[in-house]
């Protein structure tokens, strides 16, 4: 059955319709959709949704496994059944996972373990997890990525850029959603995450930014064992995070608890650019030891988001603008980063920026819902052609993900307050004197060996006019040139100089 079909087969059979507002329909859908009444409807529509998904496979499976941890947008009921996504998806044989494992490493399972545990430890949508213990006598998990997988994520990904296509096309606002390349940004990194060699490496690069860290603890990766296909790690033994009475009952502080989960990924964002993002709970455990100051353990690095240095400038003002309620800041730095069009009045946007935010700063800020607020602003940036950035559209998934399984954790997270001292010390610490000089010395060879070519590039911008421009008006242009020459020639005076007495500092 073509791909296309099996969707609307699924949506029929599992009667998806009722997620459908019936009063907000138009009258052609009402009509279209009501022979599905006379269909068996035996199981909850929560149950069916997951099942709907599952079917549907590892596209829809992550889709239910974002959305099951957001209890503010959702109800309990529903978020406890797409909780079974995380890592209880119907396994693939073990025969079939232990002989890929033989033959991703050349030997029987007998002569590499001690012991190998042929019942999956847990499934997930892209692959499934064994135990076993290294002769060493080292427990491990073993990680077997879905065989015949690749194919069934290609029709997925052809049939989403299909839908991407018609949204840009047909929807007023597609254009500015930039639809098609939040597709071929989801299609990269989805393949990547088939690819278990980047995944050990992305998880091998995380343990090193936390290798001294009282917050986060990332397992060994055994290169010796791992392949393409195949993944061997270090074992844990925390408590999942999503068992929230084990967890009291080990006397875990939840609101320190809470509040490191956002400093964690805060500090992955901005001070490594490098974060996980793919923090839905069933790759997300605690340490049970050292309660009171509890410490994070996480798996699966498959899905790696980064920033550039002028995206993480950007955002730390904006959300700080949006911390302080400095509105007027916000919508300038949405023009000058060019979120929205450069002839964006600013005063309209900052006018509608807080009617929006205003309402739900009202509430106290335990209660503010950061989710919510994102959808408000989306909402009102229609009207100011505001674009969707593909290169956020990472973070802001996992930021929704940190912030709905704080609130799991302890409902009274202040996600603002957690977060703001932490963006404010980073901006100070980024453009302070001590991070500047680190910034000169960093690029300071590079400044030295262009150096040379500088008079060159000079003399060629000087000749080259002289000879084609003729009239007043190219004359003056030419005049302007040389004047712009001359601030140049003094630039590299000035950070020629620079660069030598940094290195000479740095020597």
């Amino acid at each position: 059955m073509p791909r296309f079909l099996l969707i609307i087969w699924t949506f029929i059979v599992f009667r998806l319709d009722r997620f459908l507002p019936k009063t907000a329909l138009p009258f052609w859908a009402k009509v279209l959709l009501s022979p599905l009444v006379l269909l068996p409807n035996k199981r909850s529509k929560e149950v069916s949704l997951r099942l709907s998904l599952e079917r549907l496979g590892p596209i829809f499976i992550k889709f239910g496994q974002m959305l099951s941890t957001r209890k503010d947008l959702i109800n309990d009921d529903l978020a406890n059944e797409l909780c079974k996504l995380q890592d209880d998806v119907p396994p693939f044989s073990s025969e079939l996972a232990q002989e890929i494992i033989e033959r991703e490493l050349g030997q029987s399972v007998h002569d590499i373990f001690n012991h190998f545990d042929s019942n999956p430890l847990a499934s997930a949508s892209i692959a499934q997890v064994h135990t076993a213990q290294l002769k060493t006598g080292l427990d491990v998990v073993i990680k077997v990525v879905r065989p015949n997988i690749l194919p069934v994520i290609q029709k997925d990904i052809k049939l989403l850029r299909l839908l991407a296509k018609l949204v840009e096309r047909l929807h007023p606002d597609g254009y500015r959603l930039h639809a098609m390349e939040v597709v071929e940004d989801y299609q990269h990194t989805i393949i990547d995450e088939l690819d278990l060699q980047k995944e050990a490496a992305n998880t091998s690069q995380l343990r090193r930014n936390f290798l001294d860290s009282d917050s986060l603890y990332v397992p060994e990766v055994y290169w010796d064992y791992s392949t393409k296909n195949i993944l061997v790690m270090e074992r844990i033994y925390g408590i999942p995070v999503t068992n929230i009475s084990e967890l009291q009952a080990q006397g875990v502080n939840m609101r320190k608890l809470a509040e490191r989960g956002v400093e964690i990924f805060f500090t992955q964002v901005f001070r490594d650019s490098f974060f996980h993002a793919d923090m839905h709970p069933g790759n997300i455990f605690v340490s049970r030891e050292n309660p009171e100051n509890p410490k994070y353990i996480g798996i699966d690095c498959a899905i790696i988001g980064s920033l550039s240095e002028f995206d993480q400038y950007y955002l730390a003002r904006n959300l700080l603008a949006i911390f302080n309620r400095d509105y007027r800041a916000f919508a300038q730095l949405h023009v000058e980063c060019g979120w929205v069009p450069p002839n964006t009045r600013v005063a309209e946007l900052e006018s509608a920026i807080r009617s929006v935010c205003e309402p739900i700063f009202e509430k106290p800020l335990g209660e503010i819902s950061f989710g919510l607020l994102l959808l408000g602003l989306f909402q009102t940036a229609r009207r100011f052609d505001m674009e969707v950035q593909p290169s956020l559209v990472l973070l802001q998934k996992t930021l929704l993900n940190i912030e709905g399984l704080g609130r799991q954790l302890y409902p009274e997270l202040d996600l603002w307050n957690t977060a703001k001292p932490f963006l404010e010390d980073w901006v100070r610490e980024r453009y302070s004197p001590k991070s500047l000089l680190k910034q000169f010395q960093k690029q300071a060879p590079g400044w030295l060996e262009q150096l040379p070519q500088v008079p060159d590039l000079m003399l060629g911008r000087l000749h080259a006019p002289a000879q084609s421009y003729h009239s007043q008006t190219e004359l003056s242009r030419l005049d302007n040139s040389v004047i712009q020459l001359k601030w140049i020639a003094l630039s590299s005076v000035i950070v020629s100089a620079t660069a030598v007495v940094i290195l000479f500092i740095k020597l």
